[in-house]
C-alpha cells in the first residue's frame, strides 16, 4: 500500500492509505478521459445557434482537439476554462499542492501555444474564448461578432 496523504493535527496523525501502488494509481488516472466541459460548450452552442452561425463541427480529430471546428473556413475554436488554463483575469489560486499546480498550469500554457502554432502552420485560424467571457453578454457578443466577420471573409457560413 502506498501512503497518499499524511495530515497532522496537533499530536494526532491520520494516515490515508491507497489500495494501489503509485504506478497503478497513475495508470488508472491516465485512462480517465475528458468528456468536455459541457456547461461552457453548451453555452457557446446556444449562442452560435442564436446568431445563426452554421458549418461548425464538434469532436473533430484535429491537433489540440478544438471544441468547435469550422472545417471549410479552417477555423478552430477553443473554449478555455479559467481554472485549467490559468486565466490571468480570474486568478484562481489553488491553496494546496501549489508547486504541482504551478507546473501544471505552465505545461498547459506551453501546450496551448504549441497547438496554436501547429494549427496556424497548417493554415488554420485559432480562436480562444475564455470561460468567463461566456458569462459576460457584452463581451461574448463582441467576440462572436469578430468570429462571424472572420467566417464571412472565408465563406457563407452565417445566415442572415
Amino acid at each position: 500500500m502506498a501512503l497518499t496523504n499524511l495530515i497532522s493535527e496537533s499530536h494526532e496523525c491520520i494516515v490515508m492509505a491507497d489500495v494501489h501502488t503509485k504506478a497503478q494509481r497513475s495508470y488508472n488516472m491516465s485512462r480517465i478521459r475528458s468528456r468536455g466541459n459541457l456547461t461552457t460548450e453548451t453555452r457557446l452552442v446556444r449562442l452560435l445557434r442564436k446568431w445563426h452561425v452554421t458549418g461548425w463541427r464538434r469532436g473533430v480529430a484535429l491537433c489540440g482537439r478544438p471544441d468547435f471546428v469550422f472545417p471549410q473556413a479552417r477555423v478552430a475554436v477553443f473554449v478555455d476554462g479559467c481554472f485549467w488554463h490559468n486565466c490571468q483575469q480570474c486568478k484562481f489560486k489553488p491553496s494546496s499542492n501549489v508547486t504541482y499546480w504551478k507546473e501544471k498550469f505552465a505545461r498547459n500554457r506551453i501546450r496551448d501555444e504549441s497547438v496554436k502554432r501547429t494549427l496556424r502552420g497548417r493554415g488554420w485560424r485559432v480562436v480562444r474564448i475564455w470561460e468567463h467571457e461566456l458569462r459576460n453578454r457584452v463581451r461574448i457578443e463582441k467576440r462572436l461578432r469578430g468570429l462571424v466577420q472572420l467566417l464571412q471573409k472565408k465563406g457563407p457560413w452565417v445566415s442572415s
